[in-house]
């Protein structure tokens, strides 16, 4: 297909809240059928057993990891912060979040307003 059949056949596509409606519609069908699959299978699961154990530590880990590829090697915009503002905005991330009894939500807001704030001041 080339890119005057690619626009064409875009522009065939319908507009406002019609598409949105459409694009709605795929996006439900394809997800709420696994979601309650999933809801129909896990019903009767002990989430203390040791598999769902082992899952939370695995989980913890790759988002522990995430967090310290994105300090130590950042993508994008956060690669112009310094590796010092970055860690610093991390510390105090981790302290806030342990402060406020470990609320994940206030720790990450916590760190961006630590991190804006650093690279506001001392760039």
């Amino acid at each position: 297909m080339s890119g005057a059949e690619a626009a064409e056949a875009v522009s065939q596509l319908p507009n406002g809240w019609t598409l949105a409606l459409i694009l709605t519609a795929i996006a439900l069908s394809a997800h709420e059928p696994w979601r309650w699959a999933g809801v129909f299978l896990g019903r009767n699961l002990d989430i203390e057993s040791d598999i769902f154990r082992w899952v939370r530590a695995v989980s913890t880990a790759l988002v522990a990891a995430l967090v310290i590829r994105l300090l130590v090697f950042p993508a994008g915009a956060l690669n112009d912060v310094s590796m010092v503002i970055r860690a610093v905005a991390m510390a105090a991330g981790l302290g806030i979040y342990f402060a406020a009894g470990r609320r994940v939500a206030i720790g990450v807001l916590g760190a961006t307003i630590v991190l804006v704030a650093c690279q506001f001041i001392f760039s």
